[in-house]
């Protein structure tokens, strides 16, 4: 639960940091500096274990996956600047249900009334948090929402792919993956970073891939349905940042229909976990 409460206030302050650049640098250049620097993150373990993270059998899914990131890293980048943080925020919890309405309509898996139940809860969190037809919803949201679902995409992806290849090879093939898309893209708006904007990004990059060790971390020492809600208070975070830095106050709608996609997120993790108990074979003695 630490880490996971570490990983949401870092994730905050990152999204922060990309809205304020924003300003200055366009997100697209932003998303390929924070993929080139997160990448290099990566070269200690090439140091100490050489090529040996780069084994597999399965490089095109690496290639989706890395394909998929990028594409939900360019557009999220792209929508913060025009979002407020705390909206963003919202929006961005309903990543797993799309993960969820995906391995439905993709792989096939099976969807009990339950879990229905939460994804339809979900989704009316999500149309609560946008007011359609109440208020403009505008641009910056609405790419929220779509990186949202290019991210449930990549969780859909790295399902799978954990089943034969390890979460370091994993993570590394995101960056080799994503780090030359997203600098085609940046090529279309390049302009050259003065020195403190290019210390920013660089600083976006590391922090990106501490977020990501973080997260690792805490599935690792504990069951999902005990660190996710702890994720929750990245709502918080988000709307203490926003305020104090952009001036931003969030509206009901956001802190209510924020709520709703996140207990629907907690309620769809466990039942997965009820299923994943009731196939699991006996432990041995």
């Amino acid at each position: 639960m630490g880490y996971m409460l570490v990983m949401a206030v870092c994730a905050s302050a990152l999204n922060a940091t990309v809205k304020y650049l924003s300003a200055e640098v366009h997100p697209f250049e932003i998303t390929f500096f924070r993929a080139l620097f997160g990448f290099l993150a990566f070269v200690p373990l090439f140091v100490r274990h050489g090529w040996a993270p780069l084994r597999t059998e399965r490089l095109g899914l690496h290639a989706v996956r890395g394909i998929l990131t990028g594409v939900g890293l360019l557009i999220l980048f792209w929508g913060l600047g025009m979002t407020p943080l705390a909206k963003a925020q919202a929006l961005s919890f309903s990543t797993p249900l799309f993960a969820t309405f995906l391995a439905f309509t993709l792989l096939g898996e099976k969807i009990r009334v339950r879990r229905l139940v939460a994804l339809a809860a979900g989704f009316a969190g999500t149309i609560v948090v946008l007011r359609p037809g109440v208020i403009e919803v505008g641009a910056g949201p609405l790419l929220i929402l779509l990186s949202a679902i290019a991210f449930g995409g990549m969780m859909i992806a790295i399902k799978m792919l954990s089943r034969t290849e390890s979460s370091t090879t994993i993570t590394v093939y995101m960056a080799i993956f994503t780090t030359p898309l997203t600098f085609i893209v940046a090529l279309f708006v390049w302009q050259t970073p003065t020195w403190s904007q290019l210390g920013i990004m660089a600083a976006i990059g590391f922090l990106s891939t501490f977020i990501h060790l973080c997260l690792a971390q805490a599935i690792k020492e504990a069951d999902m349905t005990a660190v996710l809600p702890v994720n929750f208070t990245s709502l918080i975070w988000a709307a203490v940042i926003g305020f104090a830095i952009f001036g931003e106050t969030p509206d009901a709608g956001t802190w209510i229909g924020g709520t709703i996609i996140f207990v629907a997120v907690v309620s769809i993790a466990f039942l997965e976990r009820q299923a994943r108990g009731k196939t699991a074979p006996p432990a041995p003695v």
